[in-house]
């Protein structure tokens, strides 16, 4: 019996449509119809096959089937069955199967035998293979040519390196010298500025020791806070680079006192994250050192590390308040600041005090009142300051009063004399002439520059630069002196030059690091400068004037400071 196209299949009957125009190729078994798109057949007349039903059931032998690999998943080998064992065939459910190209493969076992069974069968299977293989072979394509475009991916070789060409080249001692000639060329005009008033300084090129420019420069001038250099030198050369203030609670004579006693570090925190003191300790810290070891009922607080007066000669109470200064005692928080998050803030007038207050009340007792510790008593408790050198760099770089007088305290006690301001002063005097510098003219009441009083010359402050800042290690003084170069303030970069060198004096600005000072009808300005060679030179520039400070004194000295930087003066 012919099967003629488009009639309904029976059961198991099976047909097979040709449509050579379309090479389109359809399998149909009762529920299911399979498509096979531009099958390489190279018989036409193979479409026109007749495909009969079996008139006998014939028992075949169970036969392997070769394992084939389907597109995204593998189907494993298994037993053909013998076909038409059974009268009836119950219909199995439809399998899901995968499309790949426009066709669906049914399960062999659900394809009928034709008339015949073995070469029909095995042409399908081949040719159903074939095209398989060719179409995972055009997916393979297609995803390169996806993903990778059409023409093959090349590595190409790296790019070559840049060519950085640094802006801020390293100062060298090879850089062409200026002559004296030049540099007073160079500050004639800013020098003969009438806002500076009175002016006395010098210029010292470091590399050679020689004086290129000087004007009053062995007069005593009032230093102001260019004074605390001296300070922070003598700490540099006498103090060890990583000593710490250390601040302790011990156990008092009596159960439940404890004894704060005071280590001379005046830049604990006593709220974290608002300090003006990088690696500060914190009171909480010790508060909480403390409350494991127990109970405490009573607070005493120890200020003997220090002696004679908490406010130096001819320092005004005024400046209290107005944030300059606080009584120089061992123990307090945020260098006495009533906003510790401001550089220049109220002070309050009793810091010790007012600091184991705010201890008692943290760890549950009712207030704080002076005592001493026991000899030998246990510590609860203790927190230690920044190192001495990072110290220094702070005090210098926000021109911080107490914590200079505090410093000074350490190098007298390290030498032997009094913590005091007349032993802090007699010690960084003693260190300096130790080291050899001429203290000829200088005449100071303490180590901050903050008393009007004071008087040193202008070749002192460029004598400690020069030695800081030579090229080469072989004065055992400029390893130790070193950091005292980086301590200083970059102009309109950082500390109390932040906000300076703009206009007139923008050539200046990165170029320039110097220690500011400021009190009333008196302005320096002191530190280094690179010039366009690339050559290192000292300076420093002391003012008397009565001008206004902010808008023409302190302009006049960035100028100068500025012609240096421009000036080449070879």
């Amino acid at each position: 019996m012919r099967i003629s196209p488009g009639a309904e299949p029976k059961n198991d009957q099976t047909r097979v449509v040709a449509k050579p125009e379309q090479r389109t190729t359809e399998l149909s078994v009762p529920g299911k119809t399979a498509r096979v798109d531009q099958l390489p057949m190279s018989d036409p007349s193979w479409f026109n096959q007749q495909v009969r039903p079996e008139q006998q059931p014939r028992p075949q032998p169970p036969r392997q089937e070769p394992a084939r690999q389907e597109p995204a998943r593998q189907e494993p080998t298994r037993q053909e069955p013998p076909r038409f064992e059974q009268p009836k065939r119950q219909e199995e459910p439809v399998r899901e199967t995968l499309p790949v190209s426009g066709y669906e493969e049914e399960p062999e076992d659900r394809l009928a035998e034709t008339d015949e069974p073995k070469k029909g069968r095995k042409s399908l299977v081949v040719v159903l293979g074939l095209f398989v293989v060719a179409a995972l072979a055009g997916a393979s394509i297609y995803a390169v040519n996806e993903f990778g475009g059409p023409a093959p991916i090349v590595t190409k070789p790296p790019a070559a390196p840049a060519n950085v060409q640094p802006l801020v080249k390293a100062a060298t001692a090879g850089a062409p010298a200026p002559s004296p000639a030049g540099v007073k060329a160079a500050l004639t005009g800013p020098a003969g500025n009438s806002a500076l008033g009175t002016l006395n300084g010098t210029v010292v090129d470091p590399s050679s020791g020689t004086v290129l420019w000087q004007q009053g420069d062995t007069t005593p001038s009032t230093p102001a806070s260019s004074l605390k250099i001296l300070t922070a030198a003598a700490a540099l050369l006498s103090l060890d680079r990583a000593e710490q203030l250390s601040t302790k609670v011990v156990q008092g004579a009596e159960p439940g006192t404890v004894v704060i006693v005071g280590g001379g570090d005046p830049t604990i925190s006593g709220t974290p994250g608002s300090s003006v003191y990088p690696g500060a300790a914190t009171l909480d810290d010790l508060v909480n050192q403390v409350k494991q070891k127990g109970a405490v009922t009573k607070v005493q607080f120890d200020l003997s590390r220090y002696v004679g007066e908490p406010l130096g000669p001819q320092w005004e109470t005024a400046d209290i308040a107005g944030g300059s200064v606080a009584p120089i005692v061992p123990f307090m928080l945020d260098g006495g600041r009533l906003d510790p998050k401001k550089d220049v803030s109220a002070r309050t007038g009793s810091p010790a005090q007012s600091a184991a207050d705010a201890f008692a009340q943290r760890i549950g007792a009712s207030g704080a009142t002076a005592g001493a510790a026991p000899q030998g008593a246990q510590v609860l408790g203790e927190i230690k300051s920044a190192p001495i050198e990072q110290l220094v760099d702070n005090m210098m770089q926000i021109s911080d009063n107490v914590l200079t007088e505090s410093v000074a305290r350490e190098i007298a006690i390290k030498s032997g004399n009094e913590p005091s301001f007349a032993g802090g002063v007699k010690a960084v005097r003693d260190v300096l002439t130790k080291n050899g510098f001429d203290l000829t003219g200088a005449n100071f009441v303490d180590g901050s520059g903050l008393s009007a009083t004071n008087k040193i010359p202008a070749k002192l402050l460029t004598d400690v630069l020069t030695a800081a800042a030579k090229p080469t290690l072989d004065d055992p003084r400029t390893t130790k002196l070193r950091p005292l170069l980086t301590a200083l303030p970059v102009a309109g970069g950082s500390g109390t030059l932040a906000g300076r060198y703009t206009g007139n004096s923008a050539d200046g600005k990165g170029w320039v690091r110097a220690k500011t000072g400021t009190l009333t009808g008196v302005n320096a300005l002191a530190g280094m400068v690179v010039d366009v060679d690339g050559r290192v030179l000292v300076f420093a520039f002391m003012s008397a004037s009565n001008r206004n400070p902010e808008t023409e004194v302190r302009p006049a000295l960035d100028v100068m400071a500025a012609a240096l930087r421009g000036c080449g003066c070879s």
